[in-house]
């Protein structure tokens, strides 16, 4: 993906070269001093003081080959890590370095690669719809501009949820497609089950100190409070997720002028 220059590093790898050339060359001088000392110290021309002397030196200098020869292999691996080389094919979203760019270390992320081209998608749901959903579902996904949509799969889900929205994040993985620009927003189905609940405008829910409730058409047109539990708003209204089963006569408007016990005259409305 990018080049660094490496003039300099190309002309230390030369000398460090030259340095090996030159302690081999001290070492086989040594060696063959050595193999001269070992065949005259049975005759008595040499002492064996001289000989130890002789092997250190050669030891020594097999020393600093080996040292050099590090050296060179710790030279080139630096070298060749001046080669950015993606580790994986992919898509390239970001590029933070242009030619003749002085780079170092600490100089930050140089290259953003999404591997296979594969983008993500990160659905921000309610706490509910978020304990309703799994690993492995699908997402139909609708960038915003564009009615095409995009069929993914959830791969990942948030451990924890924002303490200020109330809401966690669903990771979603979409294969590679021109259509999808990293950094814009889409709108996201996804299905992970289904259920029956009532559904009521948020007009007919009231609130006070003991929770919930809304006022049923009882026996003669009398109003009974009812507690309710709530779930989510949706478009049709608000979700209630217990204390009506549906079948009840629920007043929708003008509930929080009522007492429970009085009389009402309901105006029955249809269903849409």
């Amino acid at each position: 993906m990018a080049t660094i220059e490496r003039s300099v590093q190309t002309q230390q790898i030369a000398g460090i070269e030259a340095q090996i050339n030159a302690s081999r060359a001290d070492l086989r001088l040594a060696q063959n001093e050595l193999d001269r000392a070992l065949q005259l110290v049975d005759r008595g021309f040499i002492s064996k003081a001289d000989v130890d002397r002789k092997t250190a030196t050669r030891d020594s200098a097999r020393a600093r080959v080996g040292v050099t020869e590090a050296q060179l292999r710790e030279m080139r691996a630096r070298t060749a890590r001046l080669d950015i080389r993606a580790p994986v094919g992919g898509y390239v979203l970001e590029r933070k370095v242009e030619p003749g760019q002085i780079v170092g270390q600490g100089t930050g992320v140089l290259f953003r690669v999404a591997n296979g081209g594969e983008l993500e998608l990160q659905a921000q749901l309610s706490e509910n719809d978020l304990a309703a959903v799994s690993l492995g579902v699908a997402a139909s996904v609708t960038p915003v501009g564009t009615d095409r949509q995009f069929t993914g799969k959830i791969w990942q889900i948030a451990p924890m949820i924002n303490a200020q929205t109330r809401q966690g994040i669903a990771r979603i993985a979409l294969p590679f497609d021109r259509a999808l620009k990293p950094g814009g927003f889409a709108s996201v189905q996804i299905k992970a089950g289904a259920m029956a609940a009532p559904v009521l405008p948020e007009s007919a829910v009231q609130n006070d100190k003991d929770g919930s409730f809304v006022y049923i058409v009882g026996k003669d047109n009398k109003v009974v409070r009812r507690g309710v539990k709530t779930g989510d708003v949706t478009a049709s209204g608000l979700i209630i997720t217990d204390g009506l089963d549906g079948t009840e006569r629920v007043v929708l408007y003008a509930g929080g002028f009522l007492n429970p016990g009085e009389t009402i005259n309901p105006k029955l409305l249809k269903k849409q």
